[in-house]
């Protein structure tokens, strides 16, 4: 008869996910304090969601009564295809359908697989849109580390991967926490952000992230200083995930839900300023692109093309 563990361990390769891990769930009294410093400095900017519900972001207990495991889900994102040559550039993870849609009908599955294998288990899945501490729940289940650029980093291959977290009320059998930090002395990604958010000893100004300014920030008008940095991103940044020495060993996911949409790949700047928001909101339905908004979209891609001109006069 399977244990419990190894009911979970096949259910994740049964969803098609691409590494399982499981930690006890436990109150995150370091990532708290740490937490806590990061909002005090505003590094969140105006994502003032990232200040609500702070007790349930460090403490799974608070979010499944009763918990007792937490596991977690790697689902590796990275395309077969390259990043187009002409600009606009649009962080690989949004090529396709939005994740979030796929991942969770993917954990909905794996709990009633559970509930159904195993007997009664109460818990919730969460992916990237609740508050949990996902990265830190990896590195306990000895997934991987997490790098300088804040990006979980697994050794065998990188970096572009999706993760969910799916809190239980059952003990398992928990995974050694991954103790070593491979990065060393390598600083590629801090030297390689343009718009200097990568700051020493892992720490993430978010507000001055590209992802942030082209995703998050729902102002119409983006900071002057900030003009000429974009190096054409119209949609999230992969800049510091590029530079990682530990992509080298990425490889083509597996998932065909996150194939590309077409025009991600084909439209260029013009393509996307003669797009109309009716066109926008059929072909993009189901893209993560929807999260900026057409009016974020069109903002985006005339600061990249200001850039591009004051580029020019210098």
């Amino acid at each position: 008869m399977e244990t419990p563990t190894e009911i979970v361990k096949k259910l994740a390769v049964l969803c098609g996910f691409d590494y399982c891990g499981i930690a006890k769930a436990v109150p995150l009294d370091e990532d708290a304090r740490r937490l806590e410093s990061w909002l005090s400095q505003g590094m969140h900017g105006t994502m003032n969601y990232m200040e609500n519900y702070f007790d349930l972001r460090v403490n799974p207990q608070k979010l499944v009564p009763g918990a007792e495991s937490v596991i977690t889900l790697l689902l590796n994102y990275y395309p077969v295809q390259p990043q187009p040559n002409h600009p606009p550039k649009i962080s690989r993870y949004a090529w396709g359908n939005d994740y979030h849609d796929i991942i969770r009908a993917k954990l909905n599955f794996f709990l009633q697989e559970m509930r159904d294998k195993i007997g009664e288990v109460n818990g919730r899945g969460f992916i990237d849109s609740a508050p949990v501490l996902e990265r830190t729940w990896a590195e306990r289940a000895g997934l991987g580390w997490v790098g300088k650029n804040g990006n979980l980093i697994t050794k065998h291959s990188g970096s572009f991967f999706f993760i969910a977290t799916l809190i239980v009320d059952i003990k398992l059998e928990y995974d050694d926490p991954f103790a070593k930090d491979y990065c060393g002395t390598c600083r590629k990604c801090i030297d390689a952000c343009p718009t200097d958010a990568i700051q020493e000893n892992k720490v993430i100004n978010a507000s001055k992230c590209i992802s942030y300014f082209t995703i998050e920030l729902k102002d119409m008008i983006i900071p002057d200083e900030m003009k000429g940095k974009f190096q054409d991103w119209m949609f999230g940044c992969d800049i510091c995930q590029e530079v990682c020495p530990w992509n080298r060993f990425s490889s083509p996911t597996r998932e065909t839900a996150l194939e590309p949409i077409p025009e991600i790949l084909q439209f260029d700047l013009k393509d996307w300023e003669a797009l109309t928001e009716e066109s926008f909101k059929k072909i993009f339905r189901k893209s993560p692109l929807k999260r900026s908004k057409y009016n974020g979209i069109q903002r985006n891609i005339k600061f990249i093309q200001a850039g591009s001109e004051d580029g020019k006069e210098r």
